[in-house]
């Protein structure tokens, strides 16, 4: 495989035809158990603490049980179109169902940490007629959620439960089978035992006939959606499976790896990244407990797994990183570990430059989104890392600037290093949602090729780094998760005494972003933000999704055409945030901060201040304070 050094090298390899892809992700997974059916394709741990006590599978063993996960879903009466979702936490079952599903059907992830009433909508928007979640385990909530709600999904037709008890001794397993208390259902749904029903159907191979065409849709996955109905982006075969050749592609690894997840299976990183790339490319998955990183002890005991495993990748987003930085390796062995991938929400230059002194890491930054399957960009394993940038489109799909309209209409190409929308092409770009209402104004066309419109602001620089400078379509990015504005925004707008609202980010040091809104109350009347807060929690479905603060304003800044201006908004909270950071430095005594638009750098933090210190003690006191932050600022 090419080692890729420059954007040359890369116009170059672009140019090269490409290779015969499999046809699905069965095939692809297939292809790896043929070629290598002793290998270990999955090592799962069920507790940080027994991290060494792991339930390994081979390349057959994963072949034997998507084959019997796929045939057993077809004997409960799923067909080519029908969909079964799974509402699970990392488990060795949860990469059954998902390759099972797709081999059978169509896949559909759900986040558990939604509301019960917000899953239902996602499972009558995707017509789930299979449901695969938790059964009741102590410390989950998940079956109690799920329970809720069954009645008021018509499609559905069984449910499949999956134990962790499965992971432990036969005592314990026993005695909680023996306290657990299962709810009630109704009559039309079917409840059996993942792991007892799956024993009665072949792992030998497939039992049906189903020739996948690589335009099938294999899974689908919930991005938000606020008129009615989820937004539900639809994945083909062709782009799960070209997104990861495009990593195998960008690695050119010759020799097996062992790549550790600790993102969640309902998010496109855990099945694309830390799954169907391995997987394809016939290396080892460590699995680390049902919470991945949120599990107990997870990250505290990471360099120990490191080192226990020979951990060589694992996906991360920056909160994790900040975490572990702050974890204290003691004599663990972590040569094996070679990079670190970071994405989902901006990486400030400080933790970025912290993370690699401190660890000998390499950290490899990169942009991806949903409709685009996952990963588009990242800077090159080999050739130059541009801090903060998102580095160069992968081979053979394209990425560029373009200068739009308010009409979302293109205008022209932007010039180098002019901010415009990010837009995308190729084998990675999803056909659109499943809804038609969520496809309007989402294409771009620039007189040769359709092209997605990211909503991302960025910029282009002389050799070829992409560069976020913002995001058009108002996403708030809560330590990767994002966050749809207008999930605040409904419930919010739905309180007598609200007459605006605005929901927006703050600036946070190891989020990246929060959650914050700004309201104009009705004439005459009166509120306060505690009571203002206290129905956002009551309302709003997803808890990440509750504002941290609310702020009543007299008047929201508006646009010259009536629309509430949101950036006058968020200069406020970078302002109001660095101020107060800036206060705890005792040596400066008069300080003013000032937020504007910059041509580069898109919203730019300008700090001017008179005191005793010299330039670079007056730098180095700033940079420990807002350091961390993802916004920009210089120091006059």
């Amino acid at each position: 495989m090419a080692n890729v050094s420059s954007r040359k090298d890369i116009v170059a390899f672009e140019k090269l035809p490409l290779p015969d892809l499999p046809e699905s992700t069965y095939q692809a997974i297939l292809n790896s158990a043929l070629t290598y059916p002793e290998r270990i394709a999955l090592q799962f741990f069920l507790q940080a603490k027994d991290y060494k006590k792991s339930y390994n599978i081979t390349y057959q063993e994963l072949l034997d049980n998507i084959n019997a996960t796929a045939n057993m879903f077809r004997g409960l009466g799923l067909m080519d179109t029908d969909t079964v979702t799974y509402i699970l936490p990392n488990l060795p079952e949860t990469i059954f169902t998902v390759y099972g599903g797709e081999t059978a059907g169509i896949a559909n992830a759900i986040n558990p940490l939604l509301e019960p009433l917000q899953m239902a909508d996602i499972m009558n928007a995707a017509e789930t007629k299979i449901l695969v979640t938790l059964a009741p385990f102590p410390k989950t909530d998940i079956w109690n959620k799920v329970s809720s709600i069954l009645d008021k999904i018509p499609t559905l037709t069984t449910i499949l439960t999956v134990s962790p008890a499965n992971y432990l001794g036969f005592l314990p397993k026993t005695i909680l089978g023996l306290t657990t208390k299962r709810a009630r259902v109704p009559n039309t749904v079917k409840v059996l035992d993942f792991n007892k029903i799956i024993k009665n159907y072949s792992k030998d191979k497939l039992s049906f006939n189903r020739k996948i065409d690589p335009e099938d849709i294999a899974s689908y996955f919930h991005t938000g959606g606020t008129t009615g109905k989820p937004k539900i982006a639809q994945h083909t075969h062709r782009n799960e499976i070209f997104n990861a050749w495009s990593l195998v592609n960008a690695f050119g690894l010759d020799e097996q790896k062992r790549f550790f997840c600790g993102l969640p299976w309902f998010h496109v990183n855990g099945v694309i990244v830390t799954g169907l790339f391995p997987f394809m490319d016939a290396h080892t998955l460590v699995l680390g407990t049902p919470a991945g990183y949120r599990g107990k002890g997870v990250l505290d005991n990471f360099w120990k797994i490191v080192e226990h495993y020979k951990i060589s990748f694992f996906s991360s987003v920056p909160t994790v990183l900040q975490y572990l930085l702050e974890v204290k390796k003691t004599n663990e062995d972590i040569s094996s570990l070679e990079y670190a991938f970071c994405g989902a929400a901006p990486l400030s230059n400080k933790l970025f430059h912290d993370f690699e002194a401190t660890t000998g890491i390499t950290i490899l930054e990169g942009y991806g989104f949903t409709e685009g399957t996952c990963a588009n960009s990242g800077n090159p394993r080999y050739g130059e890392r541009k801090i903060g940038s998102i580095g160069l489109a992968t081979a053979h799909h394209h990425m560029k600037i373009a200068i739009l309209d308010e009409s979302k209409k293109y205008i022209r190409d932007a010039n180098v290093n002019e901010i415009g929308i990010i837009i995308a092409r190729g084998e990675n770009i999803f056909p659109g949602y499943k809804e038609a209402i969520h496809n309007e104004d989402i294409w771009v066309h620039d007189g040769t090729y359709k092209w997605y419109n990211t909503g991302d602001l960025g910029r282009q620089d002389e050799d070829g780094y992409f560069w976020i400078t913002g995001r058009k379509k108002e996403l708030i990015i809560r330590g990767g998760h994002n966050i749809d504005p207008k999930s605040i925004e409904d419930p919010l707008s739905k309180h007598p005494m609200i007459a605006t609202v605005a929901a927006i980010a703050r600036p946070d040091k190891r989020l990246g972003e929060i959650p914050v809104a700004y309201v104009q109350l009705k004439p005459g009347i009166s509120s306060t933000e505690e009571e203002l807060l206290a129905f956002a929690k009551e309302h709003i479905k997803e808890r990440a999704a509750v504002p941290k603060s609310i702020y009543i304003l007299d008047e929201l800044p508006l646009t010259a055409i009536g629309k509430i201006f949101k950036p006058a908004l968020s200069k406020r909270q970078i302002k109001e945030t660095f101020e107060k950071d800036l206060a705890t430095i005792k040596e400066i005594e008069d300080y003013k901060v000032e937020v504007s638009f910059h041509e580069k750098k898109g919203l730019l933090a300008t700090i001017s201040t008179t005191c005793d210190l010299n330039k670079e003690e007056l730098t180095n006191k700033v940079n420990e304070v807002l350091g961390a932050y993802t916004v920009p600022f210089e120091i006059i």
